[in-house]
């Protein structure tokens, strides 16, 4: 390939075009994203979303990272700090790296010097750190005294498993091209090539011959290799794809060789990551055996393991996929990393394929589960995306495993490249949002400008003006949601069919047009001031999942356009949502609240609310206007009720519980966390001791310690029972049953032990019943004794 180079006095865009143009007569996808650098979006949606992250996130991250040891653990390495106390993950370097990677993404968006000059002294602190021969890893490097236990006695020794090397790798490689991509400056691009010079030298064939534990160095390298054109990096690539399995384990995908995985298992974001890279190196290489692989795997996830919201990984034990239609929502994971993941996933299989499903999900992915994972005021996130909640979520300031928060900074300002794709005389407009690109076809350069309210509206009005006069091809995305399919597969379907025609006009002409794999096809010689409108059927829809997905029995989900919606306590009678009803055949409503939430649409509909009576079967059943927000929007307001899925039927309604001796008293513990006080008193019973559908009380990590938790009561009471039903999430869990508790009420200032009729039982699922002589008291206490490797937990703690 002839080495061509260009002064930073020229425009550094064309030294990026010229970069690229070379490496395209390679082998690469069929069909090239739009950069976001030429893609400028302007419109009341995702504009001052983006604003905010980089006024309020990026900022943000930076100062956390600093605050909470992130630039410590890179000055204790570099000698430029004394001691050798470090944060709490070998994986925290990452999160300068995605810092960096954000904030550069964000200086193509809109200039900021200040923000890049600090950037280059995080590099100039971060090639301090870095070894003669191009290691890069602060926990090792630092010689701490007592080293993390991750890390092994000598490089790599635990990669396969805890000690996060190579990921922390594929994050510097992301944030170096990024970096170089933003300012032109090689300071971060040459650090990663030294680290990946090493490792090419260190891993291979006959070399040591090891997997990541925790796969992304793959879409890492795949980036360096687009930038530098060295072979030996896409090699590397791949040989970390192709050496893992079959001896593995199903947590981070090496049970089985790569190109020998049908199904999704394991660790969702490492599985979304390694996915991603399968594709890339697909693309790249030309071989396509990973292809079928990748093809079964993403039709298992959308017909059996993925989330209305986009989100994926059922379980928090693992943080992975689950079995086949297990998708709790109380307990939900949909960790935000691997919303992040999906998104990169999906898009590279439209890359691939062409086909419009991936934009689906993508979009899915995009408006809800992904967008959920930061607040509207870009400085609170969730770890963890639930689809249902009972107060005990609530939106974190900042979290020790801080992973999905700074992924979150790194994703939004490349948002707008995922708008446009090209493939010759093709342009693939895949996403709606205001915005104005310039395009390079084969045939001529076009400027492409979309105006339009897309989510809450769906006319999206788009200009084509290309340089010259000039026949080529738009291909439009006609969304599933917009025609008859919810979701691509048959894990979600609408309730009602649609009426609504969607319909096209260019210049003002209404025109027929064909689809090709979800796409309209609009061939013709185009020319300047050329419009074209496309008007989707923005409508109410109910959505029901397959029936094979129990969680879902029974309920149907509100969704406007690509936006799911939920019902939270705010904006509901009594501030209660979970024993709301909604009849399948209600009808809808829907306008648009500049005052609520940044501004959102909101949608009315008439249901029903239940609650139980005190002796008595029968419910009290009230009509009420139920209201439904945007679900990316939830946990703005502080803690509350939430749900996504409504029940239709009376089976699957949640009724209010009636007023009891518990319910009304107040609950202390030796807890710091009082957001778990109340899941002791709901009154929901559990289906066994691990269930996670609804909230527990819990001491983990805590073991081997005495701990306690207390009723006191508004005035005297006589109690003569009591009934606790244990949480224990064995084998897997950290909750076991306890080793032994006791009661005692209090009487004056003294704490008596209750005098009991019969012994005291520990049983995993089922309430444990003691009986005692009556005390009349005013406030009743359990003191419990955790196991000696384990914590305990409560789901339920009932009196009489």
């Amino acid at each position: 390939m002839k080495n061509k180079r260009i002064t930073l006095s020229v425009c550094f865009t064309l030294l990026i075009s010229i970069t690229f143009d070379a490496l395209a007569q390679q082998k690469d996808y069929p069909i090239q994203p739009v950069a976001f650098t030429k893609v400028h979006v302007h419109d009341n949606f995702w504009q001052p979303k983006m604003e905010v992250n980089a006024n309020i996130t990026i900022p943000y991250v930076i100062a956390q990272c600093k605050a909470n040891g992130r630039m410590d653990n890179f000055l204790r390495a570099g000698k430029k700090l004394s001691g050798d106390k470090m944060s709490e993950f070998p994986f925290d370097d990452t999160d300068v790296y995605k810092a960096i990677e954000g904030a550069s993404y964000s200086i193509q968006n809109k200039k900021n010097p200040k923000l890049e000059a600090y950037i280059d002294t995080l590099i100039t602190i971060i090639g301090a750190a870095q070894e003669p021969d191009g290691y890069l890893f602060t926990f090792r490097t630092v010689n701490a005294k007592k080293p993390h236990e991750w890390i092994g006695a000598k490089r790599w020794e635990k990669e396969e498993i805890l000690s996060h090397e190579l990921y922390n790798a594929g994050h510097l490689y992301e944030a170096a091209v990024a970096h170089y991509q933003a300012t032109g400056k090689k300071s971060l691009l040459n650090i990663a090539i030294k680290n990946a010079d090493l490792l090419a030298k260190t891993f291979g064939p006959g070399k040591i011959e090891e997997y990541p534990g925790h796969q992304i160095v793959e879409i890492g390298l795949s980036k360096m290799y687009r930038v530098t054109a060295n072979k030996k990096y896409l090699d590397l690539a791949k040989f970390f794809l192709d050496v893992r399995g079959p001896k593995g384990d199903p947590y981070n995908q090496a049970h089985k060789r790569v190109v020998d995985q049908h199904e999704a298992v394991g660790h969702a974001v490492r599985a979304a990551y390694m996915y991603t890279g399968m594709a890339d190196i697909a693309a790249l290489t030309g071989d396509t055996k990973y292809l079928s692989a990748i093809d079964d795997i993403w039709s298992d996830v959308v017909n059996k393991k993925l989330y209305i919201t986009g989100g994926i990984g059922a379980t928090g034990a693992g943080e992975a996929f689950g079995a086949a239609y297990q998708l709790p929502n109380m307990s939900a994971y949909a960790e935000t990393c691997a919303a992040i993941g999906n998104v990169y996933w999906n898009e590279r299989m439209f890359l691939l394929h062409g086909d419009s499903k991936y934009v689906d999900v993508l979009e899915r992915t995009l408006y809800n589960g992904l967008l959920s994972g930061v607040s509207l005021s870009g400085d609170r996130f969730f770890y963890p995306n639930p689809l249902a909640s009972m107060f005990q979520h609530q939106r974190s300031a900042w979290i020790s495993c801080a992973c999905c928060i700074s992924n979150m900074a790194r994703f939004l300002p490349s948002l707008p490249g995922y708008v446009y794709a090209q493939n010759k005389n093709d342009l693939y407009i895949n996403l709606f949002m205001g915005n104005t690109s310039k395009i390079v076809l084969d045939a001529t350069p076009v400027e492409i400008t979309q105006n339009t309210e897309y989510p809450w509206k769906g006319a999206v009005n788009i200009s084509v003006n290309p340089e010259k006069t000039a026949d080529f091809t738009l291909r439009i995305r006609i969304p599933g949601w917009a025609g008859e399919e919810a979701s691509p597969g048959d894990l979600y379907t609408f309730l009602a069919k649609k009426n609504t025609p969607i319909s096209i006009s260019v210049n003002g002409k209404s025109t027929a047009f064909s689809t090709e794999k979800g796409y309209a096809v609009l061939s013709r010689k185009w020319k300047k001031g050329d419009q074209v409108s496309l008007i989707l059927p923005m409508e109410t829809d109910k959505v029901i999942a397959n029936s094979q997905v129990k969680d879902d029995a029974s309920r149907l989900v509100l969704e406007r356009g690509p936006i799911v919606y939920c019902l939270e306590g705010p904006d509901n009678k009594d501030s209660l949502v979970q024993n709301i009803m909604i009849d399948k055949n209600a009808i809808a409503t829907s306008h648009y609240d500049e005052k609520l939430l940044n501004g959102v649409g909101v949608i009315n509909i008439p249901g029903k609310s239940t609650k139980r009576q005190l002796n008595s079967d029968s419910l009290l059943v009230v009509e009420q206007n139920v209201k439904a927000i945007p679900y990316y929007a939830w946990a703005n307001r502080g803690p509350s009720e939430m749900t996504v899925w409504i029940p239709y039927e009376q089976s699957a309604a949640r009724p209010q519980p009636a007023p009891t001796i518990a319910s009304t008293s107040n609950v202390s513990a030796s807890l710091k966390n009082k957001r778990m006080f109340s899941a002791i008193k709901d009154q929901y019973e559990p289906a066994d001791s691990k269930d996670t559908n609804f909230p527990y009380l819990h001491w983990w990590p805590a073991k081997n310690t005495n701990e306690f938790i207390q009723y006191d009561f508004a005035s005297a009471q006589t109690i003569t029972e009591s009934k606790v039903y244990w949480y224990d999430d064995s084998p897997w869990g950290g909750c076991r049953i306890p080793v032994a508790y006791k009661l005692l009420y209090k009487k004056g200032e003294q704490w008596l032990p209750v005098e009991t009729t019969g012994p005291y039982e520990i049983s995993k699922d089922k309430f444990n019943i003691v009986k005692f002589k009556p005390v009349n008291t005013t406030a009743l206490r359990m003191e419990i004794q955790l196991p000696a490797e384990h914590a305990t937990g409560v789901h339920e703690w009932a009196i009489k």
